[in-house]
């Protein structure tokens, strides 16, 4: 019997996790048709005859702004991904890549300008010589910037 090949393993955290449906709240994060969304309307309808609460969630993809709805009973569980937030401040673009850097110093140049409204706002902001931050989430193996803020300088 062989012993299984090791070498690409990762850290063991899931991109998701269960979480049941009640116990999901407005603002926060859900996975809808495979999509990692940011709730943003949630209705409860009372239990039926034969069953059980359904929970009704519209969420919006945190990446591409899309709308996104599904109903589940209230007792059963779905998946919340992971994500996570961080700031970096803008230095640069080259070939379509941000140059960006974090608190301590560390630079990366492997995140795409958006092709959305936010992409726009950063060339504007680089074009008029702004210095400023941007927002960066990342969740289910994505990442993306996502917002823009002006520095306290």
């Amino acid at each position: 019997m062989e012993d299984g090949d090791f070498s690409t393993a990762e850290s063991g955290a899931s991109d998701t996790f269960p979480q049941q449906c009640s116990a999901l709240r407005k603002n926060g994060f859900v996975m809808i048709k495979g999509n990692p969304c940011k709730i943003m309307e949630m209705s409860t309808s009372k239990t039926g005859k034969h069953g059980h609460a359904k929970v009704h969630l519209v969420g919006i993809d945190i990446f591409t702004q899309k709308k996104y709805e599904d109903i589940c009973p209230s007792t059963h569980n779905m998946d919340v991904p992971r994500v996570t937030r961080k700031e970096y401040s803008f230095l640069d673009i080259t070939d379509g890549y941000l140059s960006l850097m974090d608190d301590v110093g560390t630079t990366r140049e492997d995140l795409k300008l958006p092709d959305s409204e936010i992409g726009k706002e950063i060339e504007k902001k680089f074009a008029n010589d702004e210095q400023f931050m941007v927002t960066v989430l990342k969740a289910t193996g994505t990442e993306a910037v996502v917002a823009t803020k002006i520095c306290n300088q």
